[in-house]
């Protein structure tokens, strides 16, 4: 995670009759992707490069073949987009709803960081698309909560291996306030995944109480009641942060929120909030990071390489 990267929860606000702040305190982000200096195709005579040519990556001398460095959302969007573009292309009947809900399920969590910073984690577009090739095209508003989703009896591995790396998915989907995991979510058919539904259900109301439709959801699903920090798994079975009632309504509910994430108003203060990780980029290398996996071992962490000066299609 970068330094630079927005954490949650949101503080958007509204007034009641009587002038009174009502915060949403919404779980955020719901999933990261990458977006720190990411190498990608430069334009011929770029302007951006003209005025900064560090941002160049130098892997070409041939103009219509450089490529160049970029930060931000501006790059982690469309790998998000693109990742939901693959899976339209895997399975044209999937609802947005549900897109949301299998790029979350299948996940990678990045160790170190909490829900509050990655949401459920990193984007896998691999095992999404693989769940999204798996999902019924006959699905429509008048399927069954809890009708077979998948056209599998048996529900996949929730693991992905990518250049010899091996993650486990985070098996669980964000949803406004409180988060839901269980195997159904992705081998049953929820009333969420419909068109028009609201993403958001599993409120928490103004005296604390975790309410959730019944209607909404397979009785094989978990709603809970705590925000996690990461152990290697975020919905999972990580260690409790803070119970969800206390966070969202005696702490920040009615406290001000300051410029390091020191929260004020009921005597409850928290630390600076800024958490940096074993994922994040720094310098000019051209570098690969992963965070350690699940049970501590760096052994699968790819090494940082300089630039030797040859693009990635081998000019």
């Amino acid at each position: 995670m970068a330094t630079y990267s927005s954490r949650g929860p949101t503080r958007s606000f509204n007034k009641d009759d009587d002038g009174v702040r009502h915060i949403d305190n919404l779980i955020k982000p719901d999933i990261v992707a990458p977006g720190n200096k990411l190498i990608e195709a430069e334009a011929d005579g770029n302007h951006l490069v003209t005025q900064n040519p560090s941002l160049d990556a130098g892997v070409s001398e041939i103009e219509n073949r450089r490529m160049m460095y970029l930060s931000g959302t501006s790059m982690s969007t469309p790998v998000a987009a693109g990742a939901a573009a693959l899976m339209l292309e895997a399975n044209p009947t999937l609802t947005p709803n549900l897109i949301k809900a299998l790029l979350m399920y299948s996940a990678q969590p990045l160790a170190g960081f909490n829900m509050l910073e990655q949401g459920a984690g990193e984007i896998n577009i691999a095992g999404a698309v693989r769940l999204a090739e798996l999902v019924r095209t006959d699905l429509n508003e008048f399927t069954v909560t809890g009708s077979p989703l998948l056209t599998v009896a048996e529900p996949p591995v929730a693991q992905t291996t990518i250049a010899n790396h091996t993650f486990t998915w985070s098996r669980g989907i964000v949803l406004h306030h409180t988060y839901a995991v269980g195997v159904d979510l992705i081998t049953k058919y929820q009333l969420i995944y419909s068109p028009g539904s609201l993403f958001g259900t599993g409120v928490i109301t103004g005296d604390g109480t975790l309410m959730l439709d019944p209607e909404f959801f397979s009785p094989g699903v978990i709603t809970g009641d705590q925000i996690l920090t990461s152990d290697g798994v975020i919905t999972g079975d990580g260690v409790a942060f803070l119970a969800a009632n206390l966070l969202f309504h005696d702490l920040l509910s009615d406290g001000t929120l300051l410029g390091d994430g020191v929260i004020t108003g009921d005597g409850v203060i928290t630390g600076d909030g800024v958490i940096t990780g074993d994922g994040v980029i720094t310098g000019d290398l051209v570098a690969t990071a992963q965070s350690a996996m699940m049970n501590g071992d760096d052994s699968s962490m790819m090494p940082a390489t300089s630039d030797d000066g040859t693009d990635c299609l081998d000019y």
